[in-house]
């Protein structure tokens, strides 16, 4: 919604950029308490102050107990953006993982999720089966450690950048400030 947003009113061109986070995650999934273990995190408050967020910028936002490895999921992402209508994936993609709990490792959740936004099952499956975006995303990866990127989303404009679910208002910043970067270089 706030993308959209930047888009229409600035005319912002995006680019998803994949982030490894916790690429060591089991292929069976691993569960937050054991994620989380001996960091003193409380993940109540936790998921309150994320839900908080999300109701903010009217995103749903679900309760999970599980992580799941994402590797195939972004690369399923990539595929997705070689194909017309391909956008609608990365929040049906966001929705079953964070609001309905689906397990985004399993290559037959992530078909459903392609037949759902409407986008070719065949396709989607040959990409995964034999891994055809797989040096895309690692290159995305490397994009990301070169960048910093420790979290996401991460929001990347110019030469600056954001963390987290933020504000429309410093998105907005955000790219005035990339474009005021531009006009002065040239």
């Amino acid at each position: 919604m706030r993308i959209e947003k930047l888009k229409a009113e600035h005319h912002v061109k995006v680019e998803w950029v994949h982030f490894p986070l916790h690429p060591d995650t089991p292929a069976e999934g691993r569960s937050l308490e054991d994620l989380f273990a001996g960091r003193k995190v409380d993940r109540k408050a936790m998921h309150a102050q994320m839900k908080a967020r999300m109701d903010a910028e009217g995103l749903p936002y679900g309760e999970r107990t599980m992580t799941y490895n994402s590797r195939l999921a972004q690369e399923l992402g990539k595929w997705a953006d070689t194909q017309s209508g391909g956008d609608a994936i990365h929040d049906a993609l966001f929705r079953a993982y964070f609001v309905d709990a689906r397990d985004i490792s399993q290559p037959a959740v992530l078909l459903d999720i392609v037949e759902r936004v409407g986008l070719s099952v065949d396709g989607a499956r040959e990409a995964l089966e034999t891994r055809t975006f797989q040096a895309a995303v690692d290159a995305d990866w490397e994009l990301s450690r070169r960048y910093g990127v420790t979290g996401v989303p991460t929001f990347v404009a110019g030469r600056s950048g954001v963390v987290g679910a933020q504000p429309y208002e410093a998105l907005e910043e955000l790219v005035r400030e990339a474009a005021t970067q531009e006009d002065g270089e040239e």
